[in-house]
């Protein structure tokens, strides 16, 4: 590839669905969740084959991006509004400072284990060659609803063109899914600037990619909504790709993803911080206190700063709507 690949993680959002472990003064990206060091941290080393990296955030997590990324620049979004925004705004700004490039952008809350790197490499030699947009797509290992999924067509040097994004099936149309060959959508991208801009010109987003040009940031923010670069741009856009991962990866986006990525005891129980199963089956145990549980199987038990939580575990994706109740 014949210009620099530049990183950009995601570094804004709280984890709602990760409640009452995070919140907005205690976001998912600086917690460990088993590790020895924070999801962000991680995911800043995960990107280090880059040739810059920088973190994009809001301004009140910037002082702590510094101290969990010190090697990272530092972007700051005028107000949190999705990817959507945050990314034509990296893309900008990027643009600005370094000049032609590829951008690669990552979340900041997955795991990854295996070779990333080429991947992402793949990824963006694609996005500059193509002069596409290019999305990395998972092989799904179970039928799950809570992720948006990627219709790939007939591929080609090692990508295909997305026939379609599909947002969270539910159970049986996500069954089919996995026969029918469809990728998980990981919310990781590959693009050069002026391809995500020109198609963002098409887009919702149009409004915000006027202002930035203009040199007003905060006017662009105040005319857009809040939505997924997916919504916004690349599910309308012409030359949308996907490269297969060559990795294994989780989300950790809800209670129930703990459950697959800590060690279980012998009756599928999963436990973070000081937590007792007693004849419980199946739960996941979280803590920064101390919970026990007796005879009960597949429930979620989060209790963090006095806050308790209780869910059945496959309905963890319904924090949300306690975070939401709890908001009004």
């Amino acid at each position: 590839m014949d210009r620099p690949l530049v990183a950009v993680v995601l570094a804004g959002g709280t984890g709602t669905r990760l409640y009452p472990a995070t919140s907005t003064d205690r976001p998912k990206q600086f917690r460990s969740f088993g590790g020895d060091r924070s999801l962000l941290a991680r995911t800043v080393d995960r990107a280090g084959f880059a040739d810059e990296t920088y973190v994009l955030t809001r301004p009140d997590y910037a002082d702590a991006v510094h101290d969990h990324a010190p090697g990272a620049g530092v972007l700051t979004e005028p107000e949190p509004k999705d990817t959507g925004p945050a990314l034509v705004y990296a893309a900008h700004r990027i643009r600005e400072q370094v000049g032609d490039c590829a951008i690669l952008a990552l979340p900041s809350d997955h795991l990854v284990e295996g070779d990333f790197a080429t991947t992402a490499r793949t990824a963006a030699t694609v996005a500059v060659e193509t002069e596409g947009l290019v999305t990395v797509g998972i092989e799904p290992t179970r039928p799950a609803t809570g992720y948006g999924y990627i219709d790939p067509g007939p591929s080609a040097d090692g990508y295909a063109p997305v026939e379609r994004f599909v947002e969270k099936p539910d159970a049986e149309t996500a069954e089919s899914f996995l026969d029918a060959g469809y990728l998980w959508n990981a919310g990781i991208f590959a693009w050069t600037p002026a391809a995500l801009l020109s198609a963002a010109r098409d887009s919702p987003l149009a409004p915000l990619v006027a202002a930035l040009d203009e040199g007003d940031p905060d006017r662009g923010f105040a005319a857009v909504e809040s939505v997924s670069v997916d919504n916004a741009v690349l599910e309308t856009a012409d030359d949308v790709y996907v490269v297969p991962a060559g990795f294994d990866w989780d989300d950790i986006g809800s209670w129930d993803a703990l459950g697959r990525i800590l060690d279980t005891d012998a009756d599928g129980n999963a436990t973070l911080g000081d937590a007792l199963a007693v004849d419980a089956t199946n739960c996941v145990l979280a803590t920064d206190g101390q919970v026990s549980v007796v005879g009960v199987e597949d429930l979620v038990v989060a209790s963090f700063d006095g806050r308790t939580l209780v869910v059945p575990r496959d309905q963890a994706q319904r924090v949300r709507d306690v975070v939401a109740r709890r908001r009004e």
